[in-house]
């Protein structure tokens, strides 16, 4: 299997891709060590601040001592040097805010999965014909179920995942995959601000729980 079906299996399997940034090393590692325990096989870290790059390097060190199976991908990617650096320190997906030509090229030609974010079915064609698959619906909130639902029959090849503003309840939850998602990108809503100042990681992974339940009763 290629590394890239890889990813999009897990990514599918699980029906959601939780992501999160902190500053701090510790609590970015203890957040990963609760969604992991929650059963997350797949988590986006996105790179929204100075230490994200040395966090993830870490990340991937405890990742390989103790959490098989755990696929580390980092978003907000928004040029090649990023891409460079993250692949070589070990990143197994990339996830864009939007779509880069050349991030895209360079993934490809690595057998990585590229993920950009679009919301124009200009920048999802775009995207197609650069070779990627798998298409972030962002800002999700903005674009809402109806959006895709209205585009899906002309992308017949490719997968979908709203980013932004999806929220952890059944409706919204249900209404995304209703309209054709492979899964939905769960951030703040999922993985607050206050639960990580809290440290409260009991919370993050018993939401994660909930969500991941959630989601197997309504996709199963």
């Amino acid at each position: 299997m290629s590394k890239i079906q890889n990813v999009t299996d897990a990514i599918v399997q699980q029906g959601m891709l939780p992501l999160y940034f902190n500053a701090d090393e510790t609590v970015t590692i203890e957040v990963l060590r609760a969604i992991y325990k929650a059963g997350i096989k797949a988590v986006e870290y996105t790179s929204r601040g100075e230490t994200a790059l040395s966090n993830f390097t870490k990340m991937v060190e405890v990742r390989n001592a103790e959490m098989p199976g755990l696929l580390l991908g980092i978003g907000t990617i928004k040029n090649l040097q990023q891409a460079q650096e993250y692949l070589a320190v070990g990143a197994d997906f990339f996830i864009s805010p939007g779509f880069v030509p050349e991030v895209a090229t360079f993934l490809k030609s690595k057998e990585v999965l590229y993920s950009p974010g679009c919301m124009t079915p200009t920048e999802i064609i775009a995207a197609e014909n650069a070779g990627v698959k798998f298409i972030k619906l962002f800002p999700g909130n903005m674009l809402g179920p109806d959006f895709l639902s209205g585009i899906k029959d002309i992308f017949p090849n490719l997968r979908f995942m709203p980013t932004g503003g999806v929220d952890t309840t059944a409706e919204n939850i249900g209404g995304w995959f209703k309209a054709g998602v492979s899964a939905v990108g769960m951030g703040s809503k999922l993985i607050s601000k206050q639960l990580m100042a809290d440290k409260d990681y009991a919370t993050i992974e018993s939401e994660t729980k909930k969500v991941l339940a959630l989601i197997h009763s309504i996709t199963k």
